[in-house]
Parts: C-alpha cells; structure tokens; sequence
C-alpha cells in the first residue's frame, strides 16, 4: 500500500523508510532508521527529483505509480548520484521508458561507471541553468564537494522550494511525518541531524559555506527545504540554516564540554568521573562523559561539533594512545574539526606519554588549543591528580571567558 505526503499543491514525497538498515554506509550506527526521500511534481510534465535505495525500491515504487496515476513520467533531475539515492534509475527508466534524465556533466560520468542506461536520454545542466515544466520552472546551482563532485541543488523559483540534495539532511526515519514542524525537532531530532552532517559532510565545510554565500541572494525565494534524508523544512528555517553555518565554519554551538576518556582497568575512568565532579562543583554544568571504547565515534564526532571544549583522558598503551581514543583524534582530524580548546590527561604505570601523542595530533589540526595545565596520573589517582584534576577544572572554567 502507498504512502505519500502532500509537499505543496502539486508536490509530494514518495520516498521511503528504511527501519532495518542497521549501518548507514555501513559505518554509522542508526538506530532510529532512516529515510530516502524522493520527490514528484505534476506539472504539465511530470517530474521526479532523486530516486532512492534499492532497500526500499518496491515502497518508492509503488509511491510513485500512485501519484502518477495513469500519467508518464516525463523527468528524473537527480541531484546527487550516491547510491542511497540514485540506486533505483534503471528501474525507474525500465518502468517510465520514455523519462528523460536531468543531471550534470560530472554526474554523468559516475551514471557510466555505475552502469545505468542513460546516454540516448540525457539532458545535461549546469550552473544557471532552467528548465520550465509548465507553470513551474526550476534553476539549478553547482554544489561540488556537498559532499560529491557532481551534486546540484535545484530550486523551483515558482513556489521557492529547494531541493537540497544531501544539505540539511538527518539521520532517523520520518515514521509518517513529513514536516520538521511535525515532529520535536530541537529536543528530539537535533542530535541526529548534527552526527549526520558532521560525519558525512563535516569535512567540506568551506565548500558548504560557498553554497551558503551563494545562495544567499536565493534565500527570500525559499519556502520549503526538501533534503534527500530526513524532514521538510517549512517553518524557522532560519534555525536549521544557523546551525549548517556553524557547523560549516566549525563554531562551536555553545559553551560546553565533551569528556572523553579511555580506560582499561577503571582508574582513568575514576579520573574523568572526579573531573566532572569538579566542574559540578564549581558550578559548570553544561557537558557530556563518554566512553571511548564504548561509544560509535559518530556520536563522538557529532558532541565534539556541538561543544566549544574537548576533554580526553587516556591510558597509554603499548606506548601509544588507546586506539579507540586515536582513532576519535584522527576522525576530527579527517573531518577538519577546528577551533577548540582541549583538555588532556594520561594515564600509565611506567612510561605515560599519551598526552604528548594526543598534543602532536592538535598541532596538526587548525586553531586547536591545547591547554597547559595537563596531568598525567600514574596507575591512579592520588591527593597529588586529584589537586590537579582540580586546577585543570579551574583552566577549562577559565578559558571559557576567553573563547568562542
């Protein structure tokens, strides 16, 4: 049976649901799902824009035969050809054979290389570019690096909706909602949204920002924002664009702290446990503990976004830096995370040296600060740590009043 949602008048959503992937690219755990949002104008052309993942091809599919009814499908504009939402074009092509394929040059390109049959009807747009179905015309824009070389957002200058391919997406599975304003999006959705960006898209943030810029002449137009993954924005879109400038600048949100620790036998646990203490105590309230070992390095990856400071607590092992705790460093440093002031503290029983490792890995990222008061716990804490726990709570304080 269908399951479809009315976007404006003539336009609807005839994407799909996935409740049982349990790995989004088979690296990022989502829990709550996801979804792979399609969508179909009826015009005086039809037109379908993006497609969606073969896991949930016969729901996309039956979507659109409902919609279309008795009408052909005359257009597919794909905005993006990663397969969770380009999967499905041979199957659209085999069942509308008479569609025409919107799309870039580049775009092209990687349709060859995953094999799907669209040379006798491609219709190439670049930068500029329009296209009029009838009452609504559409005008394409080049977003290379958002996250693919060949993506394009597309924006019905009739009724100001755009088609943000991969921008402004989220994590989670819409359940029957279509609309952000639909759903508790601030308290509930949030998270989700950020360790999707960040984890996705995070890397190209100077590349989102050049979207962003120019874009901006386009913003009064928009009236609706139809991501690939997650809700329709209709309402306080000015929220969710805030929160995509942060995070393609990589400012933090707000004044906060991610502690992250790596232990083994408990004792550096013990230190992060008495750090948090004393920020409770001295009446800073506003942070998040996390078990590296533990914890997806998305979610850690969507928290180091989010706060203005990072605390990390590792035991040393084999002379190296607990390899859950690595491999958190190197994730922000492969995802370009930049200007955050960070806490450090070691543990080891002969030979502590994980805070110079972790220290060397700061330096090599932009506008990371890197906190002198460090402290290096032998095997456990003592009255010494503890006092020095103490003062590394005081310098985190302080250095709020100076940054961000």
């Amino acid at each position: 049976m269908q399951c479809t949602r009315k976007v404006t008048d003539d336009l609807y959503w005839v994407g799909a649901n996935d409740k049982r992937l349990h790995l989004f690219e088979s690296i990022h755990p989502i829990e709550y799902g996801v979804s792979y949002n399609s969508y179909l104008l009826l015009d005086e052309k039809t037109v379908l824009f993006d497609t969606a993942d073969k896991s949930v091809y016969e729901q996309f599919c039956e979507n659109v035969d409902y919609v279309l009814g008795d009408r052909p499908l005359d257009f597919m504009v794909i905005n993006h050809l990663e397969p969770d939402h380009a999967a499905s074009i041979n199957e659209i092509i085999l069942r509308h054979p008479d569609v025409k394929v919107v799309s870039s040059e580049r775009a092209l390109m990687l349709m060859h290389q995953y094999g799907y049959d669209v040379d006798d009807r491609f219709v190439q747009v670049a930068e500029g570019d329009t296209m009029s179905f009838g009452q609504h015309t559409v005008a394409f824009v080049a977003a290379p690096m958002v996250h693919w070389p060949e993506v394009l957002v597309t924006l019905d200058v009739t009724n100001g909706v755009l088609f943000s391919a991969d921008g402004f997406g989220s994590f989670m599975s819409l359940d029957g909602a279509l609309f952000a304003d639909e759903v508790k999006f601030k308290e509930e959705w949030i998270d989700e949204a950020r360790r999707y960006y960040c984890n996705i898209v995070g890397k190209y943030g100077p590349q989102v920002m050049e979207l962003i810029k120019k874009a901006e002449p386009l913003l009064p137009q928009i009236k609706y924002i139809c991501p690939l993954h997650g809700p329709v924005w209709r309402e306080d879109i000015g929220y969710i664009l805030d929160k995509y400038i942060h995070w393609a600048t990589y400012e933090p949100e707000e004044k906060g702290i991610l502690i992250a620790y790596a232990s083994m036998y408990g004792h550096t646990e013990n230190a992060a446990q008495i750090l948090g203490a004393k920020l409770h105590e001295k009446g800073f309230h506003n942070f998040h503990m996390y078990d590296v070992a533990e914890t997806h390095v998305s979610y850690l990856i969507g928290e180091a976004f989010k706060y203005s400071h990072l605390a990390l607590l590792s035991v040393t092992y084999n002379l190296n830096v607990f390899p859950p705790m690595q491999n958190f460093i190197d994730d922000m440093k492969r995802l370009n995370l930049q200007k955050r002031v960070v806490a450090l503290v070691e543990n080891g029983s002969w030979a502590p040296q994980a805070n110079s490792i972790m220290e060397e890995c700061f330096d090599e990222m932009k506008q990371m600060t890197v906190l002198n008061e460090q402290v290096s716990v032998l095997s456990a804490v003592n009255a010494t740590t503890e006092q020095e726990l103490d003062a590394l709570a005081d310098s985190i304080i302080e250095s709020m009043k100076q940054s961000y």
